[in-house]
Order: structure tokens, then C-alpha cells, then sequence
């Protein structure tokens, strides 16, 4: 199990992470500059946390935007979109995977 304790900086939100899907395949695409300044206030390492070995970026968005829904924030329709598809992947093992309008 990966722990991860991160500082959200006064004045991040999560819609600064601006996220949306690449329109080739489908891949998650977010603004990198929320999650510098939020590896800056933490001590995180930014290499680790994004391309290291054991990236942790989607557990730290994943726990970010659970904080923000029970703060009351606004559900992002991309993220609520991709942890629709992992639970879908989770509960039918990983099945296949189609770019999007190909499946």
C-alpha cells in the first residue's frame, strides 16, 4: 500500500489541475504546476512523484480530489470519468483497453 502525505498550498485548487483527456489516446492530462508547488510545500520530490520507479502522482490526485469532494468542492467530470474506468478495470480484471471511438 502506498502512504503519501502531501500539503495542499493555500490558493491551489483542484481545478487548477485543468484536467482533461488527450483526444489520440485518451491519456489523463493535467497542468504540472499545482502538483509543483504541492511537492514544494510537502518535500516532495517531484522526479519521484511524477517518473520515479513507483510514481505516486494518480495516488496523490486520487486523494487530493477525495479531500476537495468532502471540503464540498465541485465533481470533476474527467476524474470522476477515469476512477469510473479503474473501478471498471478493477471489477473485470483488467479487460481490454480500446483509444477512445475505437471500442
Amino acid at each position: 500500500m502506498i502512504e503519501l502525505q502531501a500539503t495542499i498550498p493555500e490558493g491551489i485548487n483542484f481545478a487548477d489541475l485543468q484536467l482533461s483527456r488527450d483526444s489520440d489516446d485518451g491519456a489523463v492530462v493535467f497542468s504540472m504546476e499545482p502538483i509543483e508547488a504541492i511537492c514544494e510545500a510537502s518535500g516532495l520530490d517531484i522526479e519521484e512523484v511524477v517518473d520515479g520507479p513507483e510514481p505516486t502522482i494518480c495516488v496523490l490526485i486520487a486523494a487530493w480530489y477525495q479531500v476537495h469532494l468532502q471540503r464540498g468542492g465541485e465533481p470533476d467530470p474527467v476524474q470522476e470519468d477515469f476512477l469510473e474506468e479503474t473501478r471498471l478495470e478493477l471489477e473485470r480484471g483488467y479487460g481490454f483497453s480500446y483509444p477512445p471511438g475505437h471500442a
